[in-house]
């Protein structure tokens, strides 16, 4: 299960699903989170829990590959990987800010931003872990 195809697979998803987050949050939405800052921890406050940010992406990653292993199919891997990201997405991105839209007074257009970003991130990576299981020639 744990072999070193999976192992690099989950650090490389690890890495991107890192620097795409903080390029979705960090600067595509900064403007946008900027505006409802009342609604976060201060900077200097979150620094400190930032290890738990490493913690959750090293297991988002994780199970990430670890599902996309199981469930893989004798398919070209392009189109497993789309249709991976997008049943993620569907799964946790989309329920999830949809939730947190009813229960914090984020501004809906903000809420779609979010989706959309994190959506098209959690595609990307399903395509990533594609590439990265599949199959020699």
């Amino acid at each position: 299960m744990f072999d070193k195809k999976f192992v690099i697979a989950w650090i490389v998803l690890f890495v991107v699903w890192f620097v795409g987050s903080f390029v979705v949050h960090g600067i595509l939405l900064r403007a946008d989170y900027m505006q409802v800052s009342n609604l976060f921890r201060p900077q200097e406050e979150g620094g400190k829990f930032f290890p738990l940010m490493i913690l959750a992406h090293v297991l988002l990653a994780g199970s990430f590959v670890w599902i996309y292993q199981r469930g893989r199919e004798n398919r070209p891997w392009l189109g497993q990987g789309v249709r991976f990201g997008i049943a993620v997405a569907l799964l946790t991105i989309v329920p999830t800010d949809i939730i947190y839209y009813v229960l914090q007074p984020m501004p809906g257009a903000t809420v779609l931003k979010q989706i959309v970003f994190d959506g098209c991130l959690v595609v990307i990576l399903g395509v990533v872990a594609a590439f990265m299981l599949k199959d020699p020639a």
